[in-house]
């Protein structure tokens, strides 16, 4: 079940660290619509506002007709039509927690959407004396598109705590029609190490039908010292997640800590080491369990970044406005506040490259449109989606 493999660890120039720290201390702009052509390898691009006056933009999805669907991270779902203007928030939207990280997280359409107009919404739902958890929702989007119906949980993280950290959160569907969730650990000391724990559903990727049921395939099924939906564990902060579109297997990007952020290919039943090993340190320096990086039994990430890009949303590049991005991988990075857009060699990182640092947005998530541009999502108060195609 372990996974071996060489790592590509990703550093940057000490020019681009202090670039990076400025960067960090300089707080988004927010002002005004973007319209600004920018340089990039496939050369110049075109950097235009969609939409504006989203608060905490956290996911984007699109409709079979074109329009986005949007989260807010305090627990509105969007519609945003051709023009960028935002619809009323969409009423059946589950309650929220969204103090700290928490809040309305991804949104996915069911594979088969056109048909039973499923929506998928992964959230922090609160529990009793203040704990929290995990959770996806599925409802109907009716047809005017003003409300989810039939709301109910599919997916719920057990146990719930009392942290306002790392929920993880993304929902992709595999082309054998399952579902991935992915979960956080909950950052606190007396939580994370069950991310080691397979009775627990912290720090772990979760495989589900799209009903919520456990499929037969799932490698703990039987044991009755495991969580049947469990897929892999040893998970940090895993906000990112796609499949691939050749191979048809799920990547992840995770959050590391003081430096250490990684892509991982979870096999079936992999154990992806934290807390025992990471490649990055405690904030403040201390090593991170072991002080390893590796170590038997547990699968290497294929990536990593030290320092850190704090990895959102990602997706794989497959349509024909940008040829020379086809098969790349394009990460929502904060902290660099980029769209960090990867050239793949196989299952290894050839090339990277660095969209939008010159705006000085964080960006959350990022996506592909049924017009072959890119959609970035900023992370502010007032949020932005941001397009992305070549300058005309």
């Amino acid at each position: 079940m372990t996974r071996h493999a060489a790592t590509a660890r990703i550093r940057t120039s000490a020019a681009s660290l202090a670039i990076a720290a400025l960067l960090a201390a300089v707080p988004p702009s927010g002002a005004g619509a973007v319209d600004r052509k920018l340089a990039s390898a496939a050369g110049e691009i075109r950097v235009t506002t969609y939409a504006s006056g989203l608060d905490r933009p956290w996911a984007i999805d699109f409709l079979p007709d074109g329009r986005a669907i949007v989260t807010e991270k305090p627990g509105r779902l969007r519609i945003v039509a051709k023009d960028g203007s935002l619809s009323p928030p969409v009423k059946g939207v589950p309650e929220v927690d969204s103090r700290g990280q928490g809040g309305l997280l991804d949104v996915t359409l069911h594979p088969d959407f056109s048909r039973n107009r499923l929506v998928y919404l992964s959230f922090s739902e609160p529990g009793p004396n203040g704990t929290n958890s995990t959770a996806v929702a599925r409802g109907t989007l009716n047809d005017a598109g003003t409300a989810l119906e039939g709301v109910a949980i599919v997916f719920r993280q057990l146990p719930k705590v009392a942290s306002i950290r790392h929920y993880g959160s993304r929902v992709v569907f595999a082309p054998d029609g399952l579902m991935f969730v992915t979960t956080g650990e909950r950052s606190d000391r007396e939580f994370r190490g069950q991310a080691q724990d397979l009775d627990s559903h912290l720090g772990k990727v979760i495989r589900l039908t799209d009903d919520g049921r456990v499929p037969p395939g799932n490698p703990f099924v039987g044991r009755s010292d495991a969580r049947p939906e469990i897929w892999s564990y040893g998970h940090r902060n895993v906000q990112g997640a796609a499949i691939h579109p050749v191979t048809g297997r799920l990547w992840t990007i995770e959050h590391g800590p003081q430096g250490g952020d990684e892509i991982n290919i979870p096999a079936r039943g992999a154990n992806h080491g934290w807390p025992l090993v990471s490649h990055g340190v405690e904030y403040g320096g201390a090593p991170v369990g072991s002080g390893r990086s590796s170590a038997p039994g547990m699968a290497d990430p294929i990536a990593t970044w030290t320092p850190v890009i704090a990895p959102g949303g990602m997706t794989f590049y497959g349509a024909s406005l940008f040829p020379a991005w086809q098969g790349n991988l394009l990460i929502a990075g904060l902290r660099s506040g980029a769209v960090v857009r990867l050239e793949l060699d196989g299952d290894s990182v050839a090339r990277e490259e660095r969209l939008l640092t010159e705006l000085r947005r964080r960006i959350r998530d990022v996506a592909v449109g049924p017009d072959g541009a890119v959609y970035a999502a900023t992370d502010e108060s007032e949020g932005e989606i941001l397009r992305i195609a070549p300058a005309r």
